[in-house]
């Protein structure tokens, strides 16, 4: 077995790498794996890519936030002898949380991770881009797209980051045109959000639809109408606790296996943090899957 530890190094907290680093060394005494690390943007894609070129099996880990692990994940998806995992550097890391909320931190146990269980997971097709978490393309998406403009900023955490885009977008308007077709249901108007959801968490922290699991063939998809502010305001909560069923009158809910969503406008949509712009999209299952290891003991029922 080979196992390729892919280091974003530009995600998460400084020092984290390093700490990794002796981790991996620890695990390993006797040698036996490889770390890369990225400069930009596609590197770890690419470098998933070239790990399967050479026979045998490989457990990639993809050491970074959720863009890096959508990379590897690309990269991986289909074929049988190649596992995928998180090494959670990144500042959100949502798709571990369908462990648990707190269970994150075992992800980046090198020692009890290298030998744990796998499983093949079910993946979202997106104009071509695969995903493993969630899809989304409305306020949402353009909250989590504005973020990155002020993370940078002296004295802004990831948590004020996000509360200054999302004061910008709903002061911008939180409903857009959008049509979505998704089963019996068509729809054409003022759209605030959309998502399907084939993990459960994302945005740092929402589970809009806390029964999705990852491996049962089903996307769960919601979509919310034309919202105010005070209506947004009063429907937040619940939306991003999971409590959709109890919201019928501005929540509607679909899960099967494909939709399609377009706008006259251009349209930002974000696959597990990657950001697509477009004004057609086909969301499906995909036909492929990727086997995803994990620390024994930990389960997403």
């Amino acid at each position: 077995m080979r196992h390729l530890f892919i280091i974003n190094p530009a995600a998460g907290r400084s020092g984290r790498v390093e700490e990794l680093k002796k981790r991996i060394l620890a695990a390993f005494p006797q040698g036996g794996c490889q770390v890369a690390c990225t400069a930009r943007a596609g590197d770890a894609r690419r470098l998933a890519e070239e790990a399967l070129q050479e026979a045998g099996p490989v457990r990639l880990y993809a050491c970074g936030g959720d863009g890096t692990l959508n990379e590897v994940v690309n990269a991986a998806a289909g074929h049988d002898q190649a596992a995928v995992t998180n090494v959670p550097l990144g500042t959100g890391n949502d798709f571990l949380r369908i462990f648990g909320r707190k269970e994150r931190r075992r992800f980046f146990d090198i020692a009890q991770l290298k030998d744990g269980p796998q499983t093949a997971l079910d993946l979202m097709e997106c104009n071509g881009l695969l995903g493993l978490d969630v899809v989304c393309a409305g306020v949402d998406a353009r909250v989590a797209v504005g973020v990155h403009r002020f993370k940078g900023l002296p004295l802004v955490g990831k948590k004020l980051a996000y509360i200054l885009s999302l004061v910008v977008e709903v002061c911008r308007g939180i409903a857009r045109p959008m049509t979505v077709e998704m089963g019996s249901i068509c729809y054409s108007g003022p759209t605030a959000i959309f998502c399907a959801c084939n993990g459960r968490h994302y945005g740092g922290g929402f589970c809009p639809v806390p029964e999705a699991m990852p491996d049962d063939g089903v996307l769960d998809m919601l979509l919310v109408g034309d919202l105010g502010l005070l209506k947004f305001a009063r429907y937040v909560g619940k939306y991003a606790s999971g409590r959709y069923r109890e919201c019928p009158e501005v929540v509607r809910d679909y899960h099967g296996q494909e939709a399609r969503f377009s706008s006259e406008e251009e349209l930002t949509v974000v696959v597990d943090g990657e950001v697509m712009r477009g004004r057609d999209f086909t969301l499906r299952l995909a036909r492929q899957k990727v086997n995803f290891f994990y620390p024994a003991g930990l389960f997403w029922r």
